[in-house]
């Protein structure tokens, strides 16, 4: 039995289906296409006007942020708990990333304490995580993998900017479900429709959509769906603030309080967001 019910869109019937029971958007325009070598390449020069090694500082900053908001999750021992500078947040954990790219978030991770996995679609990523970072990474769809050969396998999965590209959304939201342990977590970042850009500029939204996003999300959609996988929300902001997309109120606010709000409700172009598996 599927997740999902998607009906027509009341008011974007031609772009939209949505589930009637989480609220995420498919968007039917939507056509699966190649990810290698010069998909990711050129999308991320396209998108940040530099290459994805040129970035790399940048990349492993953003990746010890990350793993500084798991940590903040993770429950102390009673040894930790004594001498909190004995601590390392992730010992003997095992971490999956979706889509690890050049491996330099894996790379932090290993790095903090964790036993890391990925699973990456571009040959010379792959190569690049094996043969220079000394990752172990497989250049493998996330779908080839059957849901009972990594159950209850990691601590944290994490996908950013990845699960929006995937047609079979049942296939990876049930492997999500079944791959975390009880009391492990999910790490998302994706686009989300609860932002400037589709609340107050739905025609600039379906223009410059990305043709090989099959489904849009949200902080409310997310809460729903995760909340009947037996997840709870334990942190959601978004990573970015665009307050001169906004063409409506919240556009007119200072942008310090424009801020306050968007972090507050998660109102942003693309979040991020950390769930945690219920352990009963």
């Amino acid at each position: 039995m599927s997740l999902f019910d998607f009906i027509p869109h009341r008011k974007f019937p031609e772009y939209y289906e949505i589930c009637r029971r989480t609220g995420v958007l498919r968007f039917l325009p939507a056509k699966q296409r190649e990810y290698g070598d010069s998909y990711f390449m050129e999308e991320y020069m396209a998108q940040y006007k530099k290459s994805y090694y040129e970035d790399e500082s940048n990349l492993r900053a953003m990746a010890k942020r990350r793993l500084a908001n798991l940590a903040k999750l993770v429950p102390l021992t009673p040894q930790e708990n004594v001498d909190p500078i004995v601590r390392k947040p992730f010992p003997n954990q095992t971490l999956l990333e979706i889509g690890s790219a050049a491996g330099f978030f894996l790379d932090e991770a290993k790095i903090a304490g964790f036993q890391t996995k990925g699973l990456e679609l571009s040959p010379k990523e792959v190569e690049y995580s094996r043969n220079t970072l000394g990752l172990e990474v497989e250049r493998r769809s996330v779908l080839s993998v059957e849901e009972s050969e990594w159950k209850e396998s990691f601590s944290v999965i994490s996908a950013f900017f990845v699960i929006e590209h995937i047609q079979d959304i049942d296939g990876i939201w049930k492997r999500l479900q079944t791959w975390i342990r009880p009391g492990g977590f999910l790490y998302l970042a994706v686009p989300s429709s609860f932002g400037p850009s589709f609340e107050t500029n739905p025609k600039e939204w379906f223009m410059t959509h990305p043709s090989d996003h099959f489904f849009d999300y949200s902080v409310h959609s997310l809460k729903k769906l995760l909340s009947i996988l037996g997840f709870d929300v334990n942190y959601v902001r978004p990573m970015s603030y665009h307050s001169y997309r906004d063409l409506g109120l919240r556009g007119k606010l200072p942008e310090w309080l424009y801020r306050l709000y968007a972090n507050q409700f998660a109102y942003g172009d693309t979040i991020e967001l950390i769930a945690r598996k219920r352990t009963h």
